[in-house]
């Protein structure tokens, strides 16, 4: 492909000595040379889509991220909001099925309107059937798709990313973000082959023989991880009401057990990929090519997403800030970076044999059955989402403080509280005039 042709992504890397290297503006020096402030006119109503972390996650975004593209759409002159999806009952304690458990999990999490300067929107409303259907003739395998209502309708989006591994999608960069993350609930059932002939959790075989029945430790828990009471026990064996499933996956990651860990996963893992990039691409339709931005955070980087309760050892260092209008170039930008990265220690990375540079860290580390990396790459560039061609731009460092609270040297300010109240005491403070440093210096013995 010529020069000409390849997407722009602007990149920053993670390292800072100075507060204009901070990573929050760094951010805001990519965005800004990637073409942020194009997408955004006056009056607009912007969301900032991005995942605010399960119930005692600890690697999501920080919402100090958030805040400063809240302050940044205001001085825009457009009306931002932050915004998710509700999620499926993908495990029995999963915390944001519902527009209500989402709000408690996220202002745990610190998403509140008074620390982001905006409110939070669940787009896809309280039990997640708020949405607009989308028109997906150009999808490699969905045809069609369902979008959160508040991110349909809104004029335009900002995609803040943390990218990092996922045990389904293999890694969870922007398109998994709006893939998954803007879908509904039906939408999610539709891209995770829900009732599928095929693929998916509804389309396989199980092993009843396996199951423990009664004696089973967590027999409770899995009958009642099931949202429409297809499993049940019959002469202390598992009995499926396949007819009644509707492919959420929480059955499987109830237990883990091999009543359906036995079944065929990877053709549906593997569709499933490919379906969460044609569902972007219905969001990536409904917004607009010219109103959505995609911004990615290759920092914190876990082997599994923000979905879970829990943050593993991230697997490779961190690597910085990358922004593009092309969110399959960002994606894939992300992807060969990671790629090119050292394994950390004491890591999955290490548990994998990941540690290399030149090994495809997300398939080792993040798939639960090493699913390829390229699946959601591959159908992004055949269904005419973006391009895996692209060229690292190093954006400009912010040379002033427009993104610094302070905006002139503290000590200017401070001068008139100390001539009202000077801070030393008239006799000095009570200290000893020399101690042994030496003594201090070295182990000390008892």
């Amino acid at each position: 492909m010529s020069e000409k042709k390849k997407a722009n992504v602007h990149f920053l890397n993670a390292r800072a000595s100075h507060m204009n290297e901070s990573l929050v503006v760094k951010m805001m020096a990519v965005a800004e040379a990637g073409g942020l402030d194009d997408i955004i006119d006056s009056g607009d109503v912007v969301g900032i889509k991005l995942h605010m972390g399960e119930w005692n996650n600890t690697a999501y975004i920080r919402p100090v991220y958030v805040r400063q593209l809240v302050d940044k759409v205001k001085a825009l002159g457009g009306r931002p909001f932050v915004t998710d999806c509700t999620c499926l009952p993908y495990t029995p304690f999963a915390s944001r099925t519902t527009a209500l458990d989402y709000r408690l999990t996220c202002e745990r999490n610190g998403f509140t309107t008074g620390a982001l300067g905006a409110p939070v929107i669940i787009a896809d409303g309280w039990l997640g059937n708020d949405d607009v259907r989308i028109d997906l003739p150009e999808g490699v395998i969905l045809k069609e798709q369902y979008v959160g209502a508040a991110i349909a309708h809104c004029d335009a989006l900002i995609v803040l990313t943390h990218f990092k591994g996922h045990p389904m999608g293999t890694f969870g960069g922007s398109i998994k973000n709006i893939g998954v993350g803007c879908a509904s609930k039906r939408g999610k059932l539709n891209l995770h082959m829900g009732q599928h002939p095929n693929y998916g959790a509804s389309a396989g075989e199980y092993y009843p023989d396996m199951c423990k029945g009664e004696d089973c430790s967590k027999l409770k828990q899995c009958l009642e991880s099931c949202p429409t009471e297809a499993l049940e026990i019959r002469d202390n064996k598992m009995f499926w009401h396949k007819e009644r499933c509707i492919g959420c996956w929480g059955h499987i990651f109830a237990s883990m057990c091999p009543t359906f860990l036995g079944m065929n996963l990877r053709d549906g893992l593997e569709a499933t990929n490919a379906a969460i990039a044609d569902s972007a691409l219905a969001t990536v339709k409904t917004v607009g090519r010219d109103k959505i931005f995609f911004i990615n955070l290759l920092i914190d980087v876990t082997p599994w997403c923000d979905c879970v309760a829990w943050s593993d050892s991230q697997i490779i260092p961190d690597v910085g800030v990358f922004a593009s209008n092309d969110i399959v170039a960002v994606d894939k930008a992300c992807l060969d970076m990671a790629r090119e990265s050292p394994g950390m220690k004491d890591s999955m990375a290490e548990m994998k044999g990941a540690l290399e540079q030149g090994v495809a860290k997300f398939a080792s580390c993040g798939s639960i059955l090493s699913v390829s990396e390229n699946i959601q790459i591959n159908t992004g560039v055949l269904n005419g989402m973006g391009t895996q061609q692209y060229r690292i731009k190093h954006a400009k460092k912010i040379p002033d403080l427009r993104y610094n609270l302070i905006q002139q040297p503290i000590g200017v300010p401070l001068r008139k509280a100390l001539k009202l109240q000077w801070l030393i005491p008239a006799d000095g403070f009570k200290r000893e005039d020399e101690i042994d440093l030496e003594r201090l210096r070295w182990p000390l013995e008892e």
